[in-house]
């Protein structure tokens, strides 16, 4: 048996044992076996194998009985694949991981969704690079975030024929028959030194964010009807596959950041998972979507890991301890393993540059300069720029025909969340506003019109007017029908009542308004 070298764990929070877990680690010195229980040549292969003293080692024929497993998760990583002054790239982070997998042959790699939107390396060529990065690093798997959607079900099953790992969801479900969604696989196991390891994927209740255009033919199945979904995939696995360690990978998850060694109350869970999972079912939790970085231990035990976002943080990391004569499981460390741990002290990996020369004719040149802006703009002078934008493409074309109210809607600005002053250049517009969400011109009554846009308490709304929406501002007849400009996120979400009327051109997304707006009045000649 090839005996694993241990490297040192460097958490951003934490560097854990297991609370109570008195599980002597694989490496530690051992007392030399007594003359009772010398190894007697050609003993192990018959041997019924006993630890007693649960120290690892086999009491009648020596053998190493403990299979140290350490598996590693990435969540949020929203195409962050190259380098650049506003984004960390993932050339470092891909060596510090080869590298771990090549000293470790017990080492698992896996993710839990949005992988591919959010990078205009990733966009352009949609999520195709990043599906063949996953492949080269031997992932296992990935579940299902909300983004994954962002292009529709066409490229998701573009990346699931290029990938050479199962796309994991056993809640996504197809509205025409009731089945489980094509492109989805609940669960898949792998094996690690004659260990079973069973891995269940699940997206969360993040259904609202995603445009509903994308995902009118499957509809996610949540709540205590997705436990009880959860609970019997992990009976199928131990009782007919023979899984000794399950881990369940969602996303989904805690909704704050977490210094150091700390407990998740059932509360806490309650929003996005049901505590009774953990009661047998499950043997870790890796997380994602909210963005946070936390190591949690709830109620029953087991770890609940999420870290962070768009490679800024860093990975989530356990290690199992399964002990083959004894039956036994323990996750003897936890923890978030800081982005600075590889950032620093490595190389990055070639794997980045030839992928982006593969893709360089679909994702070109993004990082040309368009203009100079003089003042660093914020996040919400961003969006509400954006809502000017939508407000004067709308008058323009549509201006002469339609009594506009107004232009904008739901605007969501994504990492680094600012535009710094100085050179500005698409890859940068790109991932602040990496969603292809197209102007449409819609219609609404005036009760929807008043409290959805005008009256809203919703902070991510922004929207312009002029003299008419001034106007219609102070008194919208309830049931008569108005004109807006918003996109196709803010239209397909179904509480905001809206009928579209007319899309606006094809390509055309908040990001390339920016770009036109900057180019004409900061541009460089």
């Amino acid at each position: 048996m090839k005996k694993k070298m241990l490297l040192p764990l460097i958490t951003l929070f934490l560097s854990v044992a297991a609370c109570g877990n008195e599980t002597e680690h694989p490496d530690t010195p051992v007392a030399a076996p007594s003359a009772a229980v010398t190894a007697v040549p050609g003993a192990e292969a018959e041997c019924s194998h006993k630890d007693e003293d649960n120290n690892g080692l086999c009491d009648i024929c020596n053998a190493d009985v403990l299979a140290v497993i350490d598996v590693y998760a990435i969540n949020d990583l929203h195409g962050k694949f190259t380098d650049s002054e506003s984004q960390p790239g993932v050339d470092e982070m891909t060596t510090w991981l080869k590298t771990r997998a090549m000293l470790d042959d017990n080492f698992v790699l896996l993710s839990s969704g949005d992988m591919w939107q959010g990078s205009s390396e990733s966009n352009l060529t949609r999520g195709k690079l990043m599906t063949e990065w996953m492949n080269s690093l031997d992932f296992v798997s990935m579940t299902f975030g909300n983004h994954e959607y962002d292009w529709g079900r066409e490229y998701i099953e573009k990346n699931e024929e290029m990938a050479e790992f199962p796309f994991l969801a056993l809640n996504i479900y197809e509205t025409s028959t009731n089945a489980l969604a094509s492109y989805c696989t609940p669960s898949v196991v792998i094996e690690r030194e004659g260990v079973k390891i069973g891995i269940i994927g699940a997206i969360g209740d993040c259904y609202s964010s995603i445009s509903g255009n994308m995902v009118s033919d499957v509809y996610f199945i949540t709540g205590n009807e997705l436990a009880d979904l959860v609970k019997a995939e992990s009976d199928r696995l131990r009782n007919k596959e023979g899984c000794k360690i399950i881990i369940y990978s969602v996303h989904d998850g805690y909704s704050k950041n977490y210094s150091g060694s700390g407990s998740i109350s059932a509360g806490q869970l309650k929003s996005y998972y049901e505590p009774t999972i953990s009661h047998g079912y499950v043997d870790v939790v890796f997380e994602a979507h909210t963005h946070k970085a936390y190591a949690l231990k709830d109620m029953y035990d087991v770890w609940h890991l999420q870290g962070g976002g768009d490679n800024s943080t860093g990975l989530s990391h356990v290690t199992f301890e399964y002990n083959k004569a004894n039956d036994t499981l323990e996750t003897s460390e936890a923890g978030i393993i800081p982005h600075s741990t590889y950032k620093y002290d490595y190389q990055g990996d070639p794997i980045v540059e030839e992928l982006m020369a593969k893709y360089e004719s679909e994702i070109g040149d993004i990082n040309a300069v368009i203009a100079n802006i003089p003042e660093t703009l914020d996040g919400d002078e961003l969006r509400q720029l954006c809502a000017d934008l939508y407000y004067e493409a709308a008058i323009e074309r549509w201006g002469d025909k339609y009594d506009i109210v107004l232009g904008g809607g739901y605007f969501s600005v994504r990492s680094p969340r600012i535009l710094d002053a100085g050179e500005v250049t698409y890859a940068d517009l790109q991932m602040l506003f990496p969603f292809d969400n197209r102007l449409v011109l819609c219609e609404c009554k005036g009760i929807d019109l008043n409290n959805n846009f005008f009256e809203t308490e919703n902070g991510n709304y922004f929207i312009t007017y002029g003299e008419y929406g001034e106007e219609v501002k102070n008194h919208p007849a309830p049931n008569a029908l108005y004109y807006l400009v918003t996109d196709t996120y803010s239209s397909s979400y179904a509480p905001n009542n809206l009928t579209e009327v007319e899309l606006y051109d094809e390509e055309i997304f908040a990001r390339d308004l920016l770009k036109k707006y900057f180019k004409e009045k900061y541009g460089v000649q």
